[in-house]
């Protein structure tokens, strides 16, 4: 089975806005599920984690887990997240797909 890296928007401005975006990183995991495939949402490692290490070692952990994927589906609104912005491009340098919608995958 292909192992496809949901990308996008972690931050927020508050508990609540962050909450959304895991939420919103869930739903299109659970879709990548019932599409056949194996999905890997970072957003599940590291939600109770807020404050503890720096953003680096986060964005470094989760460089890794990404490169061991297959291709990267993103979350709508994902241009607007740094962290977000920079995975797209280290999968790209990888040469990994990257796809804005389940249907593209």
């Amino acid at each position: 089975m292909r192992v496809i890296y949901i990308a996008g928007p972690f931050r927020g401005a508050s508990a609540w806005a962050v909450h959304q975006n895991i939420e919103r990183a869930e739903a299109l995991a659970y879709q990548v599920w019932e599409a056949g495939f194996v999905a890997l949402c970072p957003h599940n490692n590291t939600r109770h984690f807020d404050g503890t290490l720096t953003d680096e070692v986060w964005l470094k952990g989760d460089l890794e887990l990404l490169s061991r994927c297959d291709a990267v589906l993103t979350v709508p609104g994902w241009q607007s997240s740094r962290g977000t912005v920079a995975e797209v491009e280290y999968a790209q340098q990888l040469g990994l797909p990257v796809f804005e919608t389940l249907n593209e995958l």
